[in-house]
């Protein structure tokens, strides 16, 4: 006898929204303060100066990352409610002109007019403003914007990568704090590439290669001009 059971698919495109938040706050923690420790360390053997700086760009950066995916990722919300809102007056106003359109829609991607059309009436019957947003916005649960998710997760995550080279910097000897923390750093976010890429279903090579060289090529420049303004 055969069992007939409904079943939910995971799929990997429905990480991308906090994924990418996720990925972006923890690379820039990692990064920026580094970065940061890295150029005092260069400039001035200070301990106290230099815990004071990474501490500084780990709370200024979380508030920074929260504050800028809020607003950028609102941006997107509100973008996407004035399109559902001039869609929901056409499907008041012109319900036939808006049974054309989803029937074109899904002629378009290859279905016979007749039954597109029929697909299109049941679709609408059943969720007029679901089936409009889904196929003719491309606004989907996965898709849609979500500030305060985005801003939370990127605040959180940029503070978890912060600490990894504050903390690097508090137990290295004051001598060899820009070896100690750039080595750390670089192997952080050697680690985390390997873990978006993992997480994403994506091969794991080339997001390694490409953080570590970004990581490594921005606190060597911020070692330079520590460097410089130091012995200025």
């Amino acid at each position: 006898m055969v069992r007939s059971s409904t079943h939910r698919e995971s799929h990997l495109v429905e990480r991308v929204g906090w994924l990418r938040a996720a990925v972006l706050g923890a690379n820039d923690g990692i990064l920026s303060t580094a970065s940061v420790v890295v150029g005092v360390a260069a400039a001035s053997s200070d301990s106290s100066a230099i815990l004071v700086a990474g501490t500084a760009a780990l709370v200024a950066g979380a508030m920074s990352m929260a504050a800028g995916e809020y607003v950028s990722v609102s941006s997107q919300s509100d973008t996407e409610n004035a399109d559902l809102a001039r869609e929901r007056a056409e499907l008041r106003d012109m319900p036939d002109m808006e049974l054309e359109e989803l029937a074109q829609i899904y002629k378009a991607r290859g279905v016979e007019y007749n039954l597109a059309r029929e697909v299109a009436k049941q679709m609408m019957a059943h969720d007029a403003l679901g089936a409009h947003a889904r196929d003719e916005l491309g606004i989907t649960e996965v898709s849609t914007a979500r500030p305060v998710q985005a801003a939370m997760t990127s605040a959180a995550t940029f503070a978890a990568g912060a600490v990894l080279p504050l903390m690097a910097a508090v137990v290295s000897p004051p001598e060899n704090v820009v070896i100690v923390v750039s080595a750390i750093s670089l192997l952080s976010l050697a680690l985390l590439g390997a873990i978006g890429a993992r997480a994403g279903g994506a091969p794991m090579l080339r997001p390694v290669l490409r953080v570590t060289f970004w990581g490594a090529a921005a606190m060597a420049l911020t070692g330079f001009v520590g460097a410089v303004f130091g012995a200025a």
